[in-house]
């Protein structure tokens, strides 16, 4: 199927970007996850570019996720991206319903004073006792996420008295606790990885990672702050937008500069 695309060296368009489109035509049409893909020199011989083009396109797909390196051995499609939920979902909840194993691993329990920004955001006061984990998340084995979860021990006492190893924070939170979260706020961002989650996410040292802070409220109350570091290269936001609606009374037309500078 590759042969019968050719590169337009005519083309306003980059070659490399060329490559990059017939590769991923390839990956979405014919390879199946964790396949080899074409070496460069395959690619070279086959679509005359030189090397430093092919690699370019390559580079561009193993940093967007789409392939891998495996040293000595070649490069492979990987697995598509999870979408990260915009919604008030647990870990586990969320991966089963993507038909994938979700695992955890406790790194971390302990009940700890509440430092300014714990308590800031839990509505508490500096001190105040907070039970404090830290898990590793995957999905089918493999690491996706650092999480750094803290509660006020005064909404769940005893809860460091539950494994939590494989098992959904917000299930135990209702179950044992009779704590039905209603509603949460989530704010994430770009990061690079810290050293120690590096290694916990066998990724290499300065990779991308998205930082994602979420508070759970139940009846208004915050109960729960979640400060995460996600694989960057596993994990992508997607975002419905609608498109605003003009009154039904109301055209659009020419517009005029000036007004009272409300938005």
């Amino acid at each position: 199927r590759m042969k019968s695309v050719s590169i337009d060296p005519q083309s306003s368009v980059p070659k490399y970007s060329q490559l990059r489109e017939i590769l991923l035509d390839l990956i979405d049409a014919e390879l199946a996850y964790d396949a080899l893909i074409p070496s460069e020199r395959e690619l070279v011989d086959r679509y005359g570019l030189s090397r430093m083009t092919v690699r370019q396109a390559i580079n561009h797909l193993v940093a967007e996720g789409r392939l891998y390196r495996i040293a000595g051995k070649g490069t492979f499609v990987a697995r598509p991206k999870v979408e990260m939920p915009l919604r008030l979902t647990s870990f586990t909840e969320d991966m089963l319903a993507r038909g994938q194993r979700p695992g955890s691993r406790d790194l971390e329990r302990r009940v700890g004073a509440a430092g300014g920004q714990v308590a800031k955001g839990l509505g508490l006061s500096p001190g105040d006792p907070v039970h404090m984990m830290v898990r590793l998340r995957t999905a089918d084995e493999v690491p996706m996420a650092v999480e750094r979860s803290y509660i006020p021990v005064l909404v769940a006492p005893g809860l460091d008295d539950v494994t939590l190893t494989d098992r959904s924070l917000y299930a135990i939170l209702e179950e044992r606790f009779g704590i039905e979260l209603d509603h949460g706020e989530q704010t994430i961002e770009a990061g690079i990885v810290d050293p120690d989650d590096a290694v916990l996410l066998e990724l290499r040292p300065g990779s991308a990672v998205l930082l994602v802070e979420r508070r759970a409220f139940a009846e208004g109350r915050p109960v729960e702050l979640t400060v995460s570091a996600y694989r960057g290269d596993r994990y992508q936001l997607h975002v419905g937008l609608d498109a605003p609606r003009l009154p039904a009374t109301q055209s659009p037309g020419p517009t005029r500069s000036g007004g009272d500078g409300h938005g």
